[in-house]
């Protein structure tokens, strides 16, 4: 049988590179490391030469899972999470693997034996679609009543007085939060960062940033939109927007 063809999708390097070694170490050849869902979409439109993606389920930024939700066609897939609830997903069909981190030789052997049977096939869209998490959702006031707003819109949440606003670039919409103690809970996987004493930033939504003349530091997350960064938290708001959206080139 000839060795298998991987494709490495992960944002962690050390993940990335363990992975590879050990897929080398079981006879395959690892056709590539790619490190976001960005870097994927961009190989995927070249022609596809491999016999298997071994997939980040988490990633900053572009997730690897959508893009390939979106490609009419892909090799089969192996996902690799650090998060046993994403493979209960990924169990409902049985077409599908997934490695947990870490990954060891073993888990990785039998893998490869599904994938040398045959038993891992390639997905549709819709297949893949359907094991992607639903849209984190949250209410916000529209009249008398309520309306629910999708988080991975939001750039940041706001506190004026005892109320918090959720807003989407320069539009604000009233959430029943009071504080945002209760926003960071609510959302405790979002990345979400105090920037200043009444302001949480989701740092995935940020499109620029740069230091004034004053030596303060503000984050472009919408035309027309800045937000000026608590001196304290400057350093960290530079990490945090680097993990989100990591540069290439």
């Amino acid at each position: 049988m000839e060795p298998f063809k991987a494709l490495v999708v992960d944002d962690e390097p050390l993940a990335r590179e363990r992975l590879s070694r050990l897929l080398q170490e079981a006879g395959c050849a690892v056709a590539g490391e790619l490190g976001d869902g960005l870097a994927l979409l961009q190989w995927m439109q070249q022609p596809c030469d491999v016999d298997v993606i071994f997939l980040d389920i988490q990633m900053p930024g572009l997730n690897g899972m959508e893009v390939l939700a979106e490609l009419p066609q892909s090799p089969p897939v192996v996902f690799v999470t650090a998060h046993s609830d994403y493979a209960v997903r990924a169990f409902e069909l049985a077409a599908v693997d997934y490695l947990l981190k870490p990954v060891f030789e073993d888990r990785l052997a039998k893998c490869l034996q599904r994938l040398g049977d045959r038993l891992i096939r390639p997905l549709s869209p819709a297949e893949l679609k359907a094991l992607l998490p639903p849209p984190l959702r949250f209410p916000i006031r529209a009249g008398d009543g309520e309306i629910f707003m999708e988080l991975e819109v939001i750039t940041h949440f706001e506190l004026e007085g005892e109320r918090v606003w959720a807003c989407r670039g320069l539009n604000r919409f009233l959430t029943r939060w009071t504080r945002l103690a209760e926003v960071e809970h609510a959302f405790p996987e979002d990345g979400l960062l105090r920037i200043q004493r009444h302001l949480l930033l989701r740092p995935s939504m940020v499109k620029g940033i740069r230091t004034t003349t004053l030596g303060r530091v503000k984050v472009l997350v919408a035309p027309k939109m800045e937000l000026t960064v608590s001196r304290g938290m400057t350093h960290r708001t530079r990490e945090c927007v680097r993990e989100a959206s990591p540069v290439r080139g």
